[in-house]
Order: structure tokens, then sequence, then C-alpha cells
């Protein structure tokens, strides 16, 4: 799986250009994405919230059960779906730009776990819907992937990202009412284990080249590779 950030078998960094071309992709990845969900919200408004009621996660109900893929693109109201607009484009892209292959086998990890945590769970006779599970999964996945990745860059976005937004982990725990906070511990877990899941990994051969590299004098080695990527992202 190749993704900006990663290296090819060669250990070529990820240049300037590539990274420009993969967040590119990831903006209109999710712009996609949204304009999915809002065209299902006018469907289901439309229909008077029929497609939520149909197609929610209902705890224990074995028949709902493959509705954990669906449900994160179904909202209860407009309010819901505006709430949710502005945190999935941004942690969503987030998430993607380094890769839009790996970002969606994040997404299905993530609704995965969000749904089934809501699925065993919950209790019975709620119907559950919305991308808020996706959310803190996207949300847990760019706080710590630079620290499995050892990339500079998406350490300090995790940084920022953790220190801007973590008042949304009181919606992990119980007491908002009519928010399903398993729905969210659960996305949040499976966005911390897809850091690791998806993390980074380099052929071993290049790993000990560049260690072996990095004891001659002059040769290139981890601090060059930091020095290249700072200076192709402008910031040296």
């Amino acid at each position: 799986m190749s993704g900006l950030g990663e290296r090819a078998v060669t250990g070529r960094p990820i240049n300037a250009e590539e990274m420009i071309a993969e967040a590119r992709k990831a903006f209109f990845v999710m712009f996609g994405f949204l304009a999915l969900v809002w065209l299902l919200q006018l469907a289901n408004w439309a229909d008077h919230y029929g497609l939520s009621r149909a197609y929610g996660v209902v705890s224990g109900d074995v028949g709902r059960l493959p509705d954990i893929l669906v449900a994160p693109f179904l909202h209860w109201s407009w309010a819901h779906i505006e709430g949710n607009s502005g945190p999935l484009f941004v942690f969503g892209f987030l998430a993607a730009y380094r890769g839009v292959a790996r970002f969606a086998g994040l997404s299905l990890l993530v609704a995965v776990t969000s749904g089934l945590t809501v699925w065993f769970l919950e209790r019975g006779g709620v119907d559950t819907v919305g991308a808020s599970g996706l959310i803190f999964g996207y949300f847990g996945y760019v706080v710590v992937r630079g620290l499995f990745d050892r990339h500079l860059i998406d350490t300090l976005i995790g940084i920022v990202m953790a220190a801007s937004f973590a008042y949304t982990l009181t919606l992990t725990v119980p007491g908002t009412p009519g928010v399903s906070w398993l729905g969210h511990l659960g996305g949040l877990v499976g966005g911390l284990v897809g850091a690791w899941i998806f993390r980074d990994r380099r052929p071993r051969a290049a790993t000990v080249s560049e260690a072996s590299a990095a004891t001659m004098p002059g040769a290139p080695g981890p601090r060059a590779d930091l020095h290249k990527e700072l200076g192709d992202l402008g910031l040296l």
C-alpha cells in the first residue's frame, strides 16, 4: 500500500509534489463523502427519516447487524448532520491525506468497531445512526498516527488536534442525553487501533541499510531525512 509519507522499496522519501497530490486527492474524497451523506439526508428527510429507522443499528437485533456499515451515512435531523459535517471533513481529511487506500481501510475498521460496540452494549430498542463514530475514530487516528509512524509533521498535527479538541472526549462517557457515547467510544478505540494496524512499514532491509549508512561520516541518515522532509514542507 503506497501513501503519502510511506517509502518505496528504494527508501526514497515522498516529495512535496506527491504530498500535494495526495492532499488534493484526500480533499476530493472527503468532498464526495460529504456530498453523499447530504444527498442521503435529503432522501431520508423526504421519507420522514424512514432510512434511519430501517438501517440504524439496533442492539441485539441480528438482522440489523449488517447496518453497522450503513448507519454512519444516516442522521436523525438537519441539526444532527450539520453538527457532524465540519468535524467529519476536518478529521477525515487529516486521516486521508497520507493515503486514500489506508483511509478506506481505517474507515471500515472504525465503522465496525463503533457499530459493534453499539450493537453489543446499547440498551434494547434504541436505533442509532450518525457519522460521529467515524469522527471519533479519525480523531483518535490523527492524534496518535505520528507516534507509530515516527513522523514529525504528523506528531505535531496530533498534538495540536489533541489540545484543540480534547473536550470532545467528554462525549465518550455516559451523561449527554441523546448522544451515543458507546458509538463514540467504539469509534475512538477503532481509530487508535487503526493507527497501529495502518502504520508506516518500511522494508527491513532498507531500515538496516539506513542504520549502517548513518555510521558513515557525511552519509544520509535519519537526521538528513528529517531535514529533507522539513525542507519539502518549507519549514527549513
